[in-house]
């Protein structure tokens, strides 16, 4: 699991508001990532607002920062949905007539809302009105044949409007990709991320059970730990994690709607095969405890 922190610090100095990045105005920066800036620029020909990721190939051990945010945009080129941030074009500088690339900047849709960490929703209402949102995002990634890999509530931002965006494609993969390296975050990580096993949609299914169950107890799941540091282990049951208490332990209004509860608490299963058979699925599930709440526990508390 990557260490942004001690990543970010080896980056180039910041651009500052004023200034050109890739053909772009620079506003702002917004946000950083594991080797990456993210800036908020406007493009001077169409005055259109954009959000500009910049990754920098400082060494040779960054060329996996550069492969993912390839990656990254692939995806998104491939998914195209309006739950889904759109990354619209890619731009590569080279070092030098013959030398590799150096800087790549990915041009992005701006999303302008909040992040469900630093907002978490303030109703059961307005709660499952984000998760049917991002499941029905989800879904669309895995019909394309992609995972997220990284479902979180910071990498979910509701807009003004109420709509959502999934953010943060970076580490995306084809469905069944088996990584070389542990990646996720401690929280969220499913275990089979944790023991590098074929990430699958269900991948994603344990993820956002993990991001609900935050959502809705302001408690994380238990993160699997491999008996050995960065091992391989021949079962699922040889890592150590803690069963979670059921979500109507934490939150006494989910014991009035015990079906939000199975449905988070079978989510986060450890074995993928006992998780909800596929996004869509859970989506459905979803949209039915918001209909039978709407019926029968009244107006939002």
């Amino acid at each position: 699991m990557p260490d942004e922190a001690s990543q970010t610090e080896r980056l180039y100095t910041p651009a500052k508001p004023g200034t050109k990045l890739a053909g772009y105005n620079v506003l702002a920066e917004v946000g950083r990532g594991a080797a990456s800036i993210i800036y908020l620029v406007q493009d001077p020909k169409t005055k259109q607002v954009k959000a500009l990721k910049h990754v920098e190939k400082a060494d040779p051990k960054d060329q996996r920062f550069l492969d993912q945010a390839e990656i990254e945009y692939e995806v998104s080129s491939k998914v195209r949905h309006p739950l889904v941030r759109q990354i619209e074009r890619v731009i590569k500088e080279k070092e030098g007539l013959l030398g590799g690339v150096r800087h790549l900047y990915l041009v992005m849709e701006y999303v302008d809302g909040i992040s469900i960490e630093r907002k978490p929703p303030g109703t059961f209402e307005g709660a499952l009105k984000i998760f049917i949102q991002t499941a029905r995002g989800l879904a669309a990634m895995h019909k394309a044949g992609f995972v997220h890999a990284d479902m979180k509530p910071n990498n979910i931002v509701v807009l003004e409007d109420g709509a959502i965006r999934i953010i943060d494609l970076g580490q995306a993969c084809p469905i069944g990709t088996v990584k070389e390296r542990i990646q996720g975050t401690p929280d969220y990580i499913a275990p089979e991320q944790v023991h590098r096993r074929a990430i699958t949609p269900k991948t994603d299914i344990y993820n956002l059970g993990a991001t609900m169950y935050w959502v809705l107890t302001r408690q994380h799941i238990p993160t699997a730990i491999p008996k050995e540091s960065n091992s391989l282990v021949s079962t699922i049951d040889d890592a150590f994690i803690a069963k979670p208490k059921p979500v109507m332990e934490l939150n006494k209004r989910v014991a009035q709607i015990p079906a939000l509860n199975d449905l988070i608490m079978e989510c986060v299963e450890v074995d993928p095969e006992k998780r909800p058979e596929d996004m869509d699925g859970v989506a459905q599930r979803l949209e039915g405890i918001a209909e039978w709440m709407k019926a029968n526990l009244g107006p939002p508390a």
